[in-house]
């Protein structure tokens, strides 16, 4: 009979989150907040329905190429594992030379 692991804390491996956000979009999204309330707002003197339409758009654009769900990272290539057979020779540490012992008779 296979014994089953019983989870005690099913947060673990999961993401941190701040409410329903991730907590890495945290500070890109404050930057995008006050750039956009500085320079959008400020300098300007655009409304607050445009200003809060570039935040949004901001961040957005910035959950989309940075999530975890790895939207950029379909663009690596995944590495192809395959056996092989050959010896593995290092570039920065060659193997020496083996010498031959000269046999006395």
């Amino acid at each position: 009979m296979p014994r089953d692991f019983r989870t005690v804390n099913r947060v673990l491996g999961d993401q941190p989150r701040l409410g329903p956000f991730p907590a890495d979009q945290i500070v890109p999204w404050t930057l995008i907040l006050l750039f956009g309330l500085i320079v959008v707002n400020g300098a300007f003197q655009a409304s607050w329905f445009v200003t809060g339409l570039f935040i949004a758009w901001g961040w957005a654009t910035w959950w989309t190429l940075s999530s975890n769900k790895a939207y950029l990272g379909k663009f690596v290539g995944t590495p192809r594992i395959v056996r092989g057979y050959k010896q593995y020779v290092s570039i920065v540490n060659p193997p020496l030379p083996i010498k031959s012992k000269k046999v006395k008779n």
